[in-house]
């Protein structure tokens, strides 16, 4: 029996062979191995037909069951099948077999192996959705090539660095506001900007006015004796005050605290930035959010965020188009990024970010023939006439 079933896996598998490159000869005109390995055999035809021999062999009776779970138990395998495949180790080569397979043209093998090494399959293949045929989710449109798919990866980093340095910008700005404001009012010594009274007294933000408090003491001491400024003011005044205690807060730490002002102080904070509190509040969010993808590298072009910024004079002034009342760009998508910038960094620095940003939106442009500017500009969620924001 055991010799019986091995010619069965190696007869099946075979055939399965031959089966698929018949297959591809016809769709692709070409020769593709596709084997395992190198040999000629595609194991999971021999593993199939074993396995329907030992489980259905009680149903040869019956053809229409013996139809169904046939198809069933071949449909599962194959998904078990594909599933592990995607999760087991790739060598450099076979991961440029499987771009080839998927209809990807490589220009230059050599090149793409050196990024695929340096920057990680995984990672450049985030950015294939684009490139994909409408008709088969699994193919690259026709003429999509490596390099194409690489411009948009490095589109998205240099992207990423732009949104990266300015919002650094905004929090390093919103750190020295809200410790200069406290300062001012409250007292620069711990024991004085650290006051549950100095915040709102809102008995639904109780909680988090104390749990934030802790928060800052936490870092207080983690830092008194580790960071040069801390250690400067601790051995010297023997306090830290809330303008050199920021510096080592997250941006998340900062808008956090920022919520639980008393109004009076959001007014001060908000009116320095030229919005109001309601609206500083909601993009504060938005951008921290942004800044923790571009701090971890993340996809940043089409990335989507739950929360939404609230309708601006920009998306009025832009004629940016409405869906069901609600406009298309600029709500929670990359596009409101921009409208948090517009309102948030000085007009000298929001057009030499927007100068970067139509630079690199032109280089791609470039770089891309498959698949035009306007689709990468939806998936973001810029408007065509995105640059017009500069002299809003």
């Amino acid at each position: 029996m055991f010799y019986s079933y091995c010619i069965l896996f190696f007869i099946y598998s075979f055939l399965g062979w031959i089966m698929e490159v018949t297959l591809t000869l016809i769709t692709d005109k070409k020769f593709v191995n596709r084997g395992f390995l190198l040999g000629p055999c595609c194991p999971i035809y021999g593993c199939g037909c074993i396995l329907l021999n030992l489980l259905l062999h009680n149903y040869t009776n019956n053809i229409l069951v013996l139809f169904i779970l046939t198809m069933f138990t071949c449909s599962l395998l194959e998904y078990i099948t594909s599933f592990l495949m995607e999760k087991i180790f790739k060598t450099i080569n076979e991961q440029v077999e499987i771009l080839k397979d998927k209809g990807l043209i490589i220009e230059d093998e050599l090149e793409a192996k050196e990024i695929l090494l340096r920057e990680n399959y995984f990672f450049i293949m985030g950015y294939r959705h684009l490139f994909m045929s409408r008709n088969n989710k699994s193919k690259f449109i026709s003429g999509t090539t490596f390099n194409e798919v690489y411009a948009l990866f490095e589109f998205d980093r240099n992207f990423r660095n732009i949104i990266f340095k300015n919002a650094l910008v905004i929090e390093n700005q919103l750190k020295s506001v809200i410790s200069y404001q406290l300062s001012k009012k409250y007292g620069y010594r711990e024991k004085d900007y650290l006051n549950p009274k100095n915040f709102t007294q809102d008995h639904d933000k109780i909680k988090r006015v104390h749990d934030l408090i802790n928060k800052m003491k936490r870092q207080i001491r983690i830092n008194a004796s580790s960071h040069n400024a801390t250690i400067h003011y601790m051995n010297n005044y023997g306090y830290i005050p809330l303008w050199v205690l920021v510096k080592v807060l997250s941006f998340g730490i900062v808008c956090e605290l920022f919520t639980i002002l008393k109004k009076e102080d959001q007014i001060e904070v908000a009116d320095i930035f030229g919005t109001t509190p309601e609206v500083l509040q909601d993009i504060l969010i938005i951008l921290s959010n942004y800044r923790n993808l571009c701090a971890h590298e993340d996809i940043v072009f089409e990335h989507r965020t739950e929360r939404v910024i609230p309708d601006t004079k920009y998306h009025e002034e832009m004629n940016i188009p409405k869906m069901d009342g609600e406009y298309i760009y600029g709500k929670n998508d990359l596009f409101a990024v921009i409208i948090i910038f517009k309102i948030l960094l000085n007009e000298k620095n929001f057009r030499l970010m927007m100068k970067e940003i139509e630079y690199e939106i032109e280089l791609l442009d470039g770089r891309v023939d498959t698949i035009p500017i306007s689709k990468v500009l939806d998936r973001m969620g810029f408007p065509e006439n995105y640059i017009e924001i500069i002299d809003k």
